[in-house]
């Protein structure tokens, strides 16, 4: 993926002569943050005298499709022909585009109102360009796949042919240009042919770990294997003798492993030199206090902490305690997951060139604008001496929220002027210095009445951090389902000092929470003997919105996508033969109501087959790329089923164990469900994203579904560790 004199001048030509709209729309302030410069549709379309259009995709693309997606919603209300459209990938430069980062399923919520608006106010140019060469009303013209018709007269003229003129107009406000009413959406809705399929498919080098540069080195970088540990010396002169190898030189770090840690940079001609001089690396290490942390004290500790009294309270409503003494039947269960990596299939890589004092980067971050930051941190940069080109990248799932990868490239760039130098981290790097996903432990207890009704429920939520401070990710919120429905309600929480880096991974907290919660709810549902889908109907009551703010919860929404994922699995309507069960499971998260139902059978030898899933969600009122959108509710569920069964990171001497996809397996394809049912409902809400909510719902939904085809009830994950396999 190179740059090229040919391209650039390309691009220019159908730039020559283009539409360039004025006016803009305020950015969105943040809290504490001033207000930045208005958005200018100019930043997002050009227009080409040929009529062929230019479209801008902002956000980064790690395969949800956005570099698609977002484009469309501009292209609908321009009226636009798709196949004229071509789009290209900005570079950052969040004061001309607005925020540009992927992560929380905000992609689409963030930008659906502004590019709407933004393809609307240059649609009214087009026309009001036309209106005024025919002297004819505006009222009178129509648009349509990339011209203007007067139907009167019959005439009709092109966009490229309006451009030049449209371009000399007064800009319309664009809070008050006219939106399209969506029964007259021709793009939003259909599944378009994906940006970058082609090259995807071919193999064309499109990816971040793909991208060149004339005269370009290569680089690696070892870490301490002990999180935080810092590089005292090593055998730099016996390594910088080795064939292909540039250089060699320890980082000294700035204490910070999501910045910059401390260890050994090799570059080389080739990054095969790099990687197998690094192999020849003997470097004395400063293991530091981390060295002591591990799997089986953390454990120990849990089991420790859950005897005694919790240390804080995050919620309580009512008395749970003296409901669950006067309970007609009560539950007390022990949940345990483990820490997990994103195990994305890129791994860690950045392109960095450090010359005249100015440092540009090539990056796969799903925060391209916090890398800038981080990086004129470290180097001493001021931020506007710093470019960053967002690559399309191999996956993130919150792995790429982080900018380690891109700091310590840019670091070693500094130390060659002059040079391009590409950092590539292989397959051990990426697992063995994540931000995992963090482990926790959760003694529920619950009780229901002689009805049935599920009046008391208690959780002592183990996990980890000092005090009363979360470390990233590792947190329960007050509002965390079932609060505000359950009369005596309590949540309270111990946690745990840990050495170990965490952060989001996808569905952050919902990802473990909702396997504990819908898991536990099942358990009480068979105590109250009570048909687990009509136990949560019963629990979410009637439709009506609880809580405020980020904690609003609708149980309307929620009790929808339940009714209809229980109609489509034929829940409670079919005979299953010996050995296979039905569970179900559903959760809010970012914004997205999501109910699974999971058809499981288990065998004598405890061999798991996952025969179907069905998934219901509602994530509001338009779903803009149908294909794209089920490619998440599909991919969502494999990655469910891949942390429900295998994957777990462990700690030994501070260090983690696990390498590789050997140890930390992924579903292959012959244990994946042969058939997924993706149904959305939608509703009168504003769209919002994909990326998370399908994930969680799955893991208590096979799980209950084990429990019943076998009877037995899974509490500790990965399943292997429960004695469970796939078939």
């Amino acid at each position: 993926m190179k740059s090229t004199r040919r391209f650039f001048l390309q691009v220019s030509a159908g730039a020559t002569g283009s539409l360039v709209l004025g006016g803009g729309i305020a950015q969105a302030q943040r809290p504490g943050r001033p207000a930045g410069p208005p958005i200018l549709p100019s930043a997002f379309i050009q227009i080409a005298p040929t009529g062929m259009v230019t479209l801008t995709a902002k956000n980064p693309e790690m395969g949800q499709g956005i570099k698609t997606a977002l484009p469309m919603i501009i292209a609908d209300e321009l009226d636009l022909d798709w196949k004229m459209v071509t789009v290209v990938q900005a570079d950052l430069n969040e004061a001309k585009y607005g925020s540009q980062s992927a992560g929380g399923s905000r992609s689409t919520p963030n930008n659906w109102d502004l590019l709407r608006r933004v393809g609307a106010a240059g649609r009214l140019m087009l026309v009001t360009a036309a209106a005024e060469a025919w002297s004819v009303p505006v009222a009178e013209l129509s648009t349509e796949l990339g011209r203007v018709h007067h139907k009167a007269s019959g005439r009709s003229v092109g966009y490229g042919e309006l451009a030049a003129t449209a371009a000399t107009l007064p800009a319309p406000d664009l809070n008050k240009v006219k939106l399209k009413d969506p029964k007259d959406y021709k793009l939003i809705g259909k599944s378009l042919p994906i940006v970058d399929l082609p090259a995807m498919v071919s193999g064309k080098p499109i990816y971040s770990i793909d991208f060149k540069l004339p005269g370009m080195l290569y680089a690696t970088f070892e870490k301490c294997p002990v999180f935080n540990g810092k590089a005292v010396s090593a055998n730099l002169d016996e390594i910088k003798a080795l064939p292909g190898i540039k250089t060699a030189f320890l980082v000294e770090g700035n204490g910070d492993v999501s910045s910059l840690a401390s260890g050994v940079a090799i570059v080389a001609s080739k990054w095969w030199y790099a990687n197998e001089a690094r192999k020849k690396l003997k470097v004395e290490w400063n293991e530091g206090p981390n060295a002591t942390h591990s799997t089986a004290a953390y454990n120990a500790k849990a089991q420790e902490l859950f005897a005694q009294k919790p240390a804080f309270s995050i919620r309580k409503d009512g008395d749970p305690e003296a409901a669950l003494a006067a309970a007609a039947k009560t539950v007390d269960a022990k949940y345990t997951f483990p820490f997990i990596s994103h195990a994305q299939l890129e791994p860690g890589n950045c392109t960095a060139k450090f010359e005249n004092g100015k440092l540009e980067l090539w990056a796969p971050s799903q925060t391209p604008g916090r890398g800038l930051q981080m990086a004129s941190q470290a180097l001493g940069l001021p931020p506007a001496d710093i470019t960053v080109h967002q690559l399309r990248t191999g996956g993130g799932f919150g792995r790429r929220l982080a900018n380690d990868y891109l700091v310590e490239a840019a670091w070693i760039a500094k130390q060659l002027p002059g040079t391009p130098v590409k950092l590539l981290w292989n397959r051990e790097d990426d697992m063995r210095h994540d931000f995992y996903r963090p482990g926790g432990y959760q003694h529920m207890r619950g009780g229901v009445d002689a009805a049935g009704k599920l009046v008391a429920w208690h959780d002592h939520f183990v996990s980890f951090g000092e005090g009363d401070k979360f470390v990233s990710s590792s947190n329960i919120a007050p509002g965390e389902f079932p609060a505000q429905f359950v009369p005596n309600f309590g949540v309270e929480a111990t946690l745990i000092p840990t050495g170990v880096p965490t952060g989001p991974l996808r569905a952050p907290r919902s990802n473990s929470l909702a396997w504990v919660i819908h898991s536990f709810i099942d358990e009480l549902a068979h105590a109250a003997g009570k048909d687990p889908v009509q136990f949560r109907l019963d629990l979410l009551g009637e439709p009506r919105v609880v809580g405020k703010g980020m904690e609003a919860y609708n149980a309307g929404r929620m009790r929808a996508v339940l009714e209809s994922v229980a109609e489509r699995s034929g829940w409670g309507k079919r005979k299953l033969p010996k050995g296979r069960g039905m569970g179900v499971g559903f959760h809010y998260s970012h914004s997205g109501y999501f109910a699974e139902v999971a058809e499981v059978s288990v065998d004598a030898q405890n061999r798991v087959k996952v025969h179907k899933v069905w998934a219901v969600g509602d994530v509001g009122s338009q779903i803009i790329h149908p294909s794209s959108a089920a490619n998440q509710v599909e991919g969502a569920i494999i990655d469910g089923l891949s942390e429900l069964m295998n994957q777990e990171i462990t700690i030994a001497k501070g260090r983690t164990v696990q390498s590789n996809y050997h140890q930390h397996q992924a579903v292959r394809m012959k244990q994946a469900p042969p058939e997924i049912d993706v149904h959305f409902i939608k509703s009168d809400n504003p769209p919002t994203g994909l990326g998370e909510p399908p994930l969680p719902p799955l893991l208590p939904a096979v799980s209950n579904a084990i429990f019943a085809a076998c009877g037995k009830r899974v509490r500790t994950l990965p399943l292997v560790k429960e004695g469970f396999r796939w078939a």
